[in-house]
């Protein structure tokens, strides 16, 4: 059959996309849309907007590991969210490719300025923990103060990373009994309680909170579909999720404006002296 029956293979299948359309690809992934409403918006073939998408989002991920370093964060908080890799961790068989099932994503936020100084794409183990926690100690430049839920990983992690040199708290939330009645089906169970526990240093009391990066991570729900609850949005290889992660936080850190700190979350912590665009953000990567 002809080439021109199929209207998504256009003269940009080429490897070389114009500047306009990268630009336009890009913007909209990092807005949360989908990659077929791209492919339907675009005219380009969605193997296309992914390969892009994860090329810009390799070289987001380069270009943050290179700046964001020597911070002068005082307070962070960390904490991580579930998504999956092909398929559920329930339904994986001891045959399939082991990056296969569920998939955490760790980050950490500076509670000052917002800045997003490090993440980590894994296994929601020790290993991982170690791996994200030794990240953040890398990018700091003074003593900080960490606040994290209640994984027993950030404990040994936080030690070996910052040694004595931190002051580390946990803040344990307590939930009811979830219902399963249809009309609670898909709400969150209620909260009951919480529990403030010094790990190591002297955290301020007042201080020990996840509440800005549970913000964050429902930013993060919003502008990647991967991550979306109830969707059928999934990364089928982890490079892919890798990229998007990367996509995802250096749009946020350099291009989205902060409605309370009124600029970017890299312009309130030192990092670049004015906004980016998306344009920026591709030519950086």
């Amino acid at each position: 059959m002809h080439p021109s029956y199929f209207p998504y293979y256009t003269n940009y299948m080429a490897n070389v996309l114009p500047t306009e359309k990268k630009i336009a690809i890009i913007g909209s992934l990092c807005e949360g849309s989908s990659i077929r409403s791209i492919e339907r918006m675009t005219g380009l073939h969605r193997d296309t907007i992914m390969r892009l998408g994860v090329k810009v989002g390799q070289g987001c991920t380069q270009m943050m590991d290179a700046s964001l370093r020597n911070l002068t964060c005082t307070r962070l908080e960390m904490d991580e969210i579930w998504g999956f890799i092909g398929k559920k961790e329930k339904h994986v068989k001891p045959s399939d490719d082991p990056t296969k099932g569920d998939v955490w994503r760790f980050c950490a936020i500076d509670a000052d300025t917002k800045l997003v100084p490090a993440f980590k794409v894994g296994k929601r183990d020790k290993a991982t923990a170690n791996a994200f926690v030794s990240d953040v100690a890398d990018r700091m430049k003074n003593r900080v103060q960490i606040s994290t839920d209640g994984l027993k990983a950030y404990v040994d992690a936080v030690e070996l990373a910052f040694g004595c040199d931190v002051d580390y708290a946990q803040i344990i939330k307590t939930y009811g009994h979830e219902e399963v009645s249809n009309n609670r089906r898909y709400s969150a169970p209620d909260f009951v309680s919480s529990e403030k526990r010094v790990v190591m240093g002297n955290p301020d009391q007042d201080l020990i909170s996840t509440s800005y990066v549970e913000r964050l991570n429902a930013t993060t729900r919003v502008h990647m579909r991967r991550l979306t609850r109830l969707t059928l949005a999934f990364s089928k290889k982890l490079e892919n999720f890798e990229a998007a992660v990367g996509l995802h936080f250096a749009y946020y850190n350099f291009v989205k404006r902060h409605n309370t700190l009124r600029c970017t979350p890299a312009m309130a912590a030192g990092v670049t002296p004015g906004f980016w665009t998306v344009a920026h953000l591709v030519d950086a990567a």
